[in-house]
């Protein structure tokens, strides 16, 4: 199974350990939420990302698949 692009978007700001286990997602803090973007490799890896941010109390705001695979490989469209 190919990797997905996905946008994360949750209410407040983010400890830093959160994100761990993710390397290869980034956050940017907006003025009243950060947005995570980043390729998760399998379903699993987004279940476990939900599942680590509601041990953190985050208010999960929206999830959006925005294209799949690398997304250096694409041409900006989403899929």
């Amino acid at each position: 199974m190919t990797s997905a692009y996905y946008e994360i978007r949750v209410a407040g700001t983010l400890p830093p350990e959160v994100l761990l286990d993710f390397e290869r997602l980034t956050a940017d803090v907006e003025p009243v939420e950060t947005v995570l973007c980043g390729s998760l490799p399998a379903q699993a890896s987004l279940q476990a990302l939900l599942a680590r941010l509601e041990e953190f109390g985050v208010q999960l705001i929206e999830i959006r698949r925005v294209r799949d695979g690398d997304p250096s490989l694409t041409t900006g469209e989403d899929a």
